[in-house]
Parts: structure tokens; sequence; C-alpha cells
């Protein structure tokens, strides 16, 4: 008999969510990025062993709202924590405890759901430096067990899917063994623009940017993706274009190669960008996003 169950990952910004979650299943499904809130929707991933299913739930980083769409990010996270089986608490453990762990810790105190505190990044400091932030979770918080990880190599991420496995009851699995992501397509499109898009303005304007599939057109040997880049200003837009246009053609070049390598097929990519003010705060551009129901 097969175990089944939906695990949410929650941390703080920069923890390692989305790189563990792509360790997890094997395969990059969510972007990742050296900037804070570069997840802004819960993604799922899905890992398909002998022992069963498990169904990761990828969420926002944690962190107090500003805009519309920081609101819809945490509530999402929210919701992502209510009703799953198991919660996994990722812990940069190479930076000071500071007051946005502590936010964390408060927001987890009320749920009754099982936790696992995980403790990424151990190969970036000493082995002796785990033992002060154990206790201190260990005081602060109620969870199960603390295994330290590092998502970026892959150390003990194993013990996690071992360990995770014990928690989950017996039932039937809610997708295909193959199935890795139940995102629809255009929204994996998005994301993989918008990873090169960061990747390309770097300090600029990580924030300030969204993209939205106009158009997914699917064939045998090769999809059309028509994309529009949505930026506040006109400032923006020119950063985003670059001299000659230069800035726009890496990164359409960049996330071209993603795409081809995801979908295993020649991509043609359409890009364009449009000044949209204050979309943060606009109701319609965050449904294009999936912000809003």
């Amino acid at each position: 008999m097969t175990k089944s169950g939906f695990v949410s990952i929650i941390g703080r910004p920069n923890s390692g969510k989305s790189t563990l979650l792509n360790r997890l299943v094997g395969e990059k499904i969510s972007i990742v990025t050296d900037k804070p809130q570069t997840t802004r929707r819960v993604l799922r991933g899905i890992l398909t062993r002998p022992e069963g299913q498990i169904t990761f739930l990828d969420t926002p980083g944690i962190h107090k709202p500003i805009h519309r769409m920081n609101e819809r990010m945490m509530s999402s996270v929210r919701g992502a924590m209510a009703d799953v089986d198991l919660i996994l608490l990722i812990v940069d453990a190479s930076t000071s405890f500071g007051r946005g762990d502590e936010f964390t810790l408060d927001l987890l105190k009320p749920i009754s759901t099982k936790k696992i505190l995980l403790l990424n990044k151990i190969d970036r400091i000493q082995k002796n430096q785990l033992l002060p932030i154990i206790d201190r979770y260990s005081r602060l918080g109620n969870f199960e067990q603390t295994i330290p990880i590092s998502a970026l190599t892959g150390e003990n991420v194993e013990e996690v899917i071992n360990e995770i496995f014990k928690y989950l009851s017996v039932g039937p699995m809610f997708y295909p063994p193959d199935q890795m992501t139940d995102q629809p397509e255009r929204a994996i499109a998005a994301e993989m623009i918008r990873e090169k898009l960061i990747m390309f303005t770097q300090e600029e304007m990580p924030y300030s940017t969204a993209v939205v599939i106009d158009r997914f057109e699917e064939g045998e040997k090769i999809h059309r993706i028509f994309a529009t880049i949505f930026v506040e200003r006109e400032s923006q837009k020119a950063i985003v274009i670059g001299k000659g246009g230069q800035k726009l053609k890496d990164i359409g070049t960049e996330a071209r190669k993603d795409l081809e390598a995801f979908f295993e097929r020649k991509i043609f990519l359409e890009l364009h960008v449009k000044v949209r003010k204050n979309w943060r705060d606009d109701e319609d551009t965050l449904r294009a996003l999936g912000l809003v129901p």
C-alpha cells in the first residue's frame, strides 16, 4: 500500500524554498534567483516513489506586505499551511536570526499541523555553528525534528524525503506517476521569462516587473509564445529594452533556451514591454498573474 499527502515548504525570502523544491522533484519547475520575493504564488511539485506520492507546495517568502500583490502573496502562504499533512520550515542557517524569523515563528504558532525544521545552506557554514541555531529554534518553535540540509548540493535531502513519508498516511496518488507539477504550461513559460528578466535587470527593478503570456500556440515541432513584460514607469521600460533593444533580446534568448529544454521542442518567443502604472495594486493584472482568483 502506498502513502500520499501534501507538504508545504515555507520560509523567509531567499531561504532556498524553490531550490529545495527543484531538488526534491528532480526537475526545474520553480524559478530561482538571488532576489527576495522571486516566488509570487504557490507552486506544486510532485514526487512519486515506490513508497507513494508527495505533493509539495512551494510558497512565496514570508514578509510583511506593502502592495496588494504582497497581501495576495501572504494570503497564499496562509492558505498553503491549511489542510496539509506536514509543514517544512526552511531557514537560511548562514544568516543571523532576526525579526523576520520571529515573525515567521509567530505565524506558525497557532497552526497544529506537524512541522519539520530544515536548516538550509549548511554548505556555507561550519558544522559547529549549527548547535546554537538548533537550540534557539527548539526553544521558540514546536518542531518534530530538525534536519540540516543543503538544497543546492543535495546534502541530506534524501533524508528529508524519507522522514516525510513517515508522517504521511496510506492513500491514493492524486497525479500520474510521471507528472512533476500541475502548473499550466503558460504559467511555466511566464515564470521562465521572468527569471531571465530578473537576471538581466539585477538590482534595477526586481519587484516592479511582471510577465503575462498573451498567446501560447502549441505545435508538434515548435511552440509559439507571445508574452508581455509589464513595468511601472517609462524609465523601467527603457532599462528592460536596453540600448538598441539588446537587453530584451538577451532576455528572450536565454528564456528560449530554458523553454526549449523544458518543453523538449523548438520555441519561437516574442516579447513586448508595456508600462502599466501601479500594476502591483491592480486587480486585473494580479488576476492575469494568477495571484487573484
